[in-house]
């Protein structure tokens, strides 16, 4: 999920013991699956390369990792197709939800229905995503390393920027170039906290409490949704209400 930073740290936080671990394997199976389609061999796949990446610093089972890549190669994986749906939330934010689905029928009736119920509505394709740019993100934690010293390791790496503050450190740079900075930051830091591709809004929109309760509702459920991968917005949450939630 991705939105205002420090919410999404605090949500990251909050939510930590409620999130099943199968759900997240589940969600970087499909990925490794949908990954290894063309190759499995990760050195010619930058996808996979990525895939297995996020696999491992969710401590995923090697023995998951190789099943995956086992049936990829015997053309025995699981047929997933990749959908992304634009729509609008409450107080007119802009989300981005991208799914995989063995079934665009039934996802597509879920994640409408979830829009509805929390008073969003969805677009069409194109909708919303001229408002946010596809980045290549790295998140490491604050006590990985100092601001000044992840700024320099940023900038001999490639990337575009990097924030830091005590959420943490977050490293944005162009999606192809996503894979030589993540490894060249994890040679220097070990594996970051979470990576990924994901979309950025370009600007964000204030909502008030009451937006941002059913907000959080609407993002619940298709973060519940299995077929749903990721969901990104460009909410901006103020620090009284953040801190209501802690």
């Amino acid at each position: 999920m991705a939105g205002h930073s420090k919410f999404k740290n605090i949500m990251h936080r909050k939510g930590a013991q409620d999130k099943k671990r199968a759900k997240i394997f589940g969600r970087l199976i499909k990925e490794l699956t949908v990954a290894a389609r063309s190759s499995t061999d990760p050195d010619s796949n930058p996808r996979l390369r990525t895939a297995l990446s996020a696999a491992r610093a969710a401590n995923m089972p090697k023995d998951n990792i190789e099943r995956v890549l086992k049936r990829a190669e015997g053309g025995e994986g699981d047929n997933y197709d990749e959908i992304r749906y634009e729509g609008y939330g409450p107080g007119g934010t802009a989300l981005i939800v991208d799914a995989m689905t063995d079934n665009r029928n039934r996802t597509a009736s879920e994640v409408r229905a979830a829009f509805n119920k929390f008073g969003g509505s969805l677009g069409e394709t194109g909708s919303v995503s001229f408002m946010f740019d596809r980045v290549g993100q790295i998140i490491y934690p604050a006590d990985a390393v100092d601001a000044d010293t992840m700024f320099e390791a940023v900038l001999e790496a490639g990337a575009d920027n990097v924030e830091s503050d005590n959420n943490g450190h977050e490293v944005i740079c162009a999606p192809e170039d996503f894979n030589a900075v993540r490894e060249a930051l994890e040679a220097m830091f070990g594996a970051p906290e979470e990576s990924g591709l994901t979309w950025k809004s370009q600007n964000s929109i204030a909502v008030d409490e009451a937006q941002a309760s059913t907000l959080l509702k609407l993002l619940d459920a298709l973060d519940d949704n299995d077929d749903v991968q990721n969901v990104a917005s460009n909410f901006d949450i103020s620090d009284d209400f953040i801190a209501k939630l802690t």
